[in-house]
This record gives C-alpha cells, structure tokens and sequence, in this order.
C-alpha cells in the first residue's frame, strides 16, 4: 500500500500489519452534514482497504461532547452551548441525541462503526493528566485562570502544515492574555460563557479542557505513544492537528508521535454548507428528496478523496441510478453461494483481483476501483458465479451492498443478529435452529468475518 502522507506531502510505503488508527470524529451539537459525512466515508474506505490486505485495524473515534467553540481557534460561541440554547436542553440532552444520529448516519452508509468510539467528558482525567506532562516539561502558562500552550516552546510548529507566520497569525482570532497568536488553550477555568453545565475540578480550578487536548489524551490512551495513522479534514489540518502534534510530541516525549496523516478534501457546494446558516444538508434530507444514503457513498467513490467532491443534485441523480442498476445487474447473477477462497479463480479473474488491489493500494483510488467492478461486472468471458464471487470481495472496500437484496424484512435482521449473538456466545443449537428459521423465510445466511450476509 502506498498512502499520501501529509505530513511529508509524498506517498509513502505503509508496511504494518497492524494499524493503529485514530479519526476525529463528530462535535455533538447538531446533525452532521454530507461534507463532514465525507470524511467519515473517506476513513471507511481506508480502513476497509487495510483489512483486505490482511491488516488488523484498531480503529479509535473520539466523540467531541465539550470545549469546541465555533472558530477551531479558541475563539467564537461554544458549540454544545449554542446547540443547547437553540433546542431549549440541557448539553447533556443535546449530546446524547446528536451521538446518536450521528451512528444512525454511518450505520446508513455503511461506515462501519470504529473499533472504540470515546466521548471526552469520560476522559476528562485523562486530559488532566497530559496537560500536567506539559506543565512539568514547561510548556505551559497561565493567564487569567486559563492554561495556554506556549508554542514558542515547539520549534517544529508549523511544520506538519507548512505554516508561514502571516498564516499563522490569520488563522486564530486575537487574544490579549496570549504570548503568540497560535497559543491555545489547554484548559479554562475563565469562561466567557458563565456556569456552564460541562465543569469540572482540576489542579488550575473549576473548569472544563479546551478542544484539542482530548484527542491527544484519549490517543495515547487507547493506542498508546506511537499512532500508525491519524485521519481527519483538511480543514483540521493547519489548527487542530497542528496543535494536537504538538502538544502530543511536547507531553509524550515521543517523534513522530504519528507516522501517517491523511486528510480528506472538502465536499464543494455553490454555496458552503453552514450549520449556522441552517443550510447544510444531511443524510435525512437525502432521504426526503427519494435518494438512498448509499447512493451518496456511490458518488463519493467517483472522485478521489484528495480532491474535493462537487455535490449537485443532478450529480446525485446519476450516483443514485448507477448504483441501482449495478445492484440490478449484480442481483441477476446466478451464483451457487461461494464466497473469494472456496473456489479456484481462474487466470482472467485473477487478472481483476490484481486490478482492483492495485486501484485501492495506490492511494485509496476508489474512482479506478469501481471502474475494475463494472468491468468485471458486465465480462461475459467470466462465468456468472465467479463475476458474483468477485462482487462481494470487491464490495467489501466499496461497502455498497450489492449483493444483498434490496429491501431485507427487518423480521429477518432481527433473527440474524439472534443467531449472530448465539454465535458469539457459542451456543451453537440455537444458531442452527436461528438460520433454519431464517431459510423457512426464504433466505439463506453466510457467515463472514465482518458478521454475515444474505442470499
């Protein structure tokens, strides 16, 4: 696999076979938009493209639940506080209601879920903590009961986003109590926005972290000094990232503290998606409209994650009619139920195994890999069986289900996951007794690593 780094800006070999990997997930204030959803698939390809080269993936999410305010600085409104106000509950009410559409959002995508999903009003000891390595190593101050980190401390600051000093300077909004402009804070205990309901004691007074700690504190938490491979926006890449490097690195004492950044681009509207605008569109206005959500992920794999996706409706329109009738054509094929390793492929379709590999290794090129399936897809020279076979290894990167069928009754989810639970528990009589129920319905249950899939 060769990955592009950000951090070096080339493509580099990606040699583990274990991944240690870290995204930034959602602030829990609101619905989150297609364009933030964008990275959330770009991050899914990824770590499904590790896992069929054989990769064990830990996948770690932080769930942002307090200290994010509007700028990314640390500067503008508190998100959680702002979507408090503008339902008329509490942020704990809001937190909760918005983690949870937002796995209703990745579970409609088929984003799978990561393999820790961590909120940081749990790790609020964690955070303490770090940011006390950084005070012992000295690179902290205090100013007006808030703790700043002193980035003068850090000679490679601006490194990881090729940062000059007019930039560095525009980004962030002013702030008198700092020493530098891209000084940011650590922990406030002086908060412009009153008794907030998110307080907690620490060593420099009742208050709550900012932002950027809590990535830092919950990765090394959960994976430890070394991350193989962080991920986020390219939006997080010049402020948050770059402070998280820092801070992490200063705390830890640790270079590189990650051996690969990746970033994806932004989704490009005519006018930019704004969640104070009310403007922004979601997977329920998708849905509204009469598109699948996965007629959105088929349209994100026909532009490259390091560029950035142009959304129109008409661009939807034609996702949402490829994908159906690929399924259409996918679901057409007689099969006897083999899946890739029961059967001998012959040399032509080992010919688009080694296509498609070479698709998504060369930097997650998710526009060439669905180009691979549709040729194999409509090769008459391959026999249907194996052309179905190819299929479902293929869809395990591109995650758009095709070879389930369309609608599945929720009375026969609800016996799989049963039997997939038996299973898990190795009560085997019941998960024969649970998939002969399933076939008397009609179908037919495979297990996989992943969980199973019908025919």
């Amino acid at each position: 696999m060769r990955l592009y780094n950000s951090g070096s800006r080339t493509r580099e070999l990606f040699k583990s076979d274990t991944v240690n990997m870290y995204a930034c997930g959602p602030t829990v204030y609101h619905y989150a938009h297609i364009g933030n959803l964008r990275t959330y698939l770009f991050e899914d390809f990824l770590r499904r493209t590790f896992e069929i080269n054989g990769k064990t993936v830990k996948h770690v999410m932080n769930i942002t639940d307090v200290g994010h305010l509007t700028s990314d600085a640390d500067d503008g409104e508190d998100k959680m506080v702002k979507g408090a106000k503008r339902e008329g509950k509490t942020v704990w009410q809001i937190a909760e209601f918005y983690t949870n559409a937002f796995l209703d959002d990745i579970d409609k995508l088929n984003i799978k879920r990561p393999t820790i999903m961590c909120k940081a009003t749990d790790h609020i000891e964690q955070q303490i903590e770090m940011i006390q390595q950084l005070e012992q190593g000295g690179y902290t101050y205090e100013v007006n009961g808030n703790v700043y980190f002193d980035t003068s401390k850090f000679d490679r600051y601006a490194d990881l986003a090729n940062l000059s000093f007019d930039s560095m300077q525009a980004r962030v909004e002013s702030d008198n109590a700092k020493r530098q402009p891209q000084d940011f804070v650590l922990w406030f205990t002086n908060s412009k926005f009153g008794d907030q309901d998110m307080q907690w004691d620490s060593p420099w007074g009742r208050g709550y972290p900012g932002w950027h700690i809590e990535c830092s504190a919950m990765a090394s938490h959960y994976l430890g000094n070394k991350i193989d491979v962080h991920c986020g926006g390219i939006d997080h890449l010049s402020v948050h990232h770059t402070n998280e490097l820092a801070q992490s690195e200063c705390a830890l004492g640790v270079q590189p503290w990650v051996q690969f950044w990746m970033h994806g681009e932004f989704l490009v509207t005519t006018e930019k998606m704004s969640k104070s605008k009310n403007n922004f569109l979601t997977v329920s206005t998708l849905e509204e409209s009469g598109y699948n959500a996965l007629d959105y992920r088929y349209m994100t794999l026909l532009t490259h994650y390091r560029k950035p996706l142009q959304f129109s409706w008409d661009a939807l329109t034609s996702a949402k009619h490829a994908r159906e009738r690929l399924h259409k054509k996918v679901q057409g094929l007689h099969h006897a139920g083999a899946l890739v390793g029961d059967v001998k492929l012959s040399e032509l379709n080992e010919s688009y195994v080694t296509r498609f590999m070479s698709a998504v290794n060369d930097d997650l090129n998710m526009p060439l890999a669905i180009a691979v399936l549709h040729d194999c897809v409509k090769d008459h020279d391959v026999s249907e069986n194996e052309r179905y076979i190819l299929v479902e290894w293929m869809d395990r990167v591109l995650g758009l289900n095709l070879t389930l069928s369309q609608v599945i009754p929720p009375k026969i989810i609800e016996l799989a996951d049963q039997r997939l639970k038996a299973r898990e528990q190795e009560d085997y009589a019941r998960s024969d007794m649970l998939r002969d129920e399933i076939l008397s319905l009609g179908y037919t249950i495979l297990d996989t690593k992943e969980g199973y899939i019908f025919k």
